[in-house]
């Protein structure tokens, strides 16, 4: 009896495992086809990761399949900063009592720095709106000052980079002798 019970759980356990396999390979081909998106061009493309955009050549520069991999990347980082802010406001809706000053100070202090991190992130959901505006209008991936490629992986590194890295030194060089 105790031999058949345990053949019974290895069984289940082979079963289990085919299942779950079945049903990963099923779920990652119903989200391929979920993130598939038909180009400009009519072409369905598949969205890449950063390994294969990381191989492509020069000539692939900020072809289709990139400016989606950061069109995507760029949404995901917006909706996590508006998700932050929302965690905030509900945050700071709540009214703790503390009847200890040093609790209270401490309170306070925690509530400003997450101001000043929500404030630092309003600026970042700036740049990100402006950078999903660019690749709308094509301008994506090409420094604003020269026109250079800024790289693919200056860009997966901040993907709300506007210049090249030579073009962001000269201006921090600027800044550095001659202030804003």
């Amino acid at each position: 009896m105790i031999a058949k019970t345990a053949s019974n759980a290895k069984l289940a356990e082979k079963t289990t495992e085919k299942v779950s396999a079945t049903m990963v390979k099923e779920t990652v081909k119903a989200a391929a086809k979920a993130s598939a998106k038909p180009s400009s061009k009519g072409v369905t493309f598949m969205p890449i990761t950063e390994a294969e955009l990381l191989q492509m050549g020069d000539k692939d520069y900020m072809n289709a399949s990139q400016l989606e991999f950061f069109r995507l990347k760029l949404a995901t980082l917006k909706e996590d900063i508006l998700k932050n802010a929302s965690e905030t406001t509900e945050h700071l809706r709540e009214n703790i009592l503390v009847p200890d000053p040093a609790d209270r100070a401490t309170i306070e202090e925690e509530h400003a720095l997450e101001l000043r991190t929500r404030d630092r992130e309003r600026k970042l959901l700036k740049k990100v709106e402006q950078a999903l505006a660019r690749i709308e209008s094509g301008d994506y991936g090409w420094c604003e000052e020269t026109g250079e490629p800024i790289g693919l992986s200056r860009l997966i590194a901040r993907p709300t980079a506007n210049l090249s890295l030579e073009a962001q030194e000269r201006r921090e060089l600027r800044q550095k002798l001659f202030g804003n």
